[in-house]
């Protein structure tokens, strides 16, 4: 499962990220992509079962290689693919696909909010 959103219509915050030098942009972007990942990984370990607590306590966010862009990962439960989709013998019981489509607009505001003040904090040395 690989799921995107693009935040469109940032027109101010463009030309600000204008004005920064390449790595600062760079930091920028990873702090405020991680602020929307964290939303999706707070929604999803809240919507985990929860039949011995490990599934939740593996819900992390981390960066992708060579990229500005975070996620949502689950490294040591490979088995989570079977409780979110189910087996022959296990019916499904969805929490990812339901978190990401119930926290967007939340992520969305959180990135927004993080790349805006993110921004100002550099702009501001």
């Amino acid at each position: 499962m690989n799921h995107k959103f693009d935040i469109l219509g940032l027109k101010e915050l463009e030309r600000d990220l204008i004005k920064l030098s390449k790595a600062e942009t760079t930091q920028v972007k990873r702090i405020a992509t991680r602020a929307g990942a964290a939303v999706f990984r707070d929604e999803a370990k809240r919507l985990a079962p929860r039949d011995t607590g490990e599934l939740k306590q593996n819900i992390k966010i981390a960066g992708v290689k060579g990229e500005i862009d975070s996620g949502v990962i689950i490294p040591k439960a490979f088995w989570w693919r079977f409780v979110e989709y189910g087996t022959s013998k296990m019916a499904a019981k969805p929490f990812l696909r339901i978190a990401f489509e119930s926290a967007q607009e939340q992520a969305a505001e959180a990135t927004i909010n993080k790349l805006a003040e993110s921004i100002d904090k550099v702009l501001m040395k």
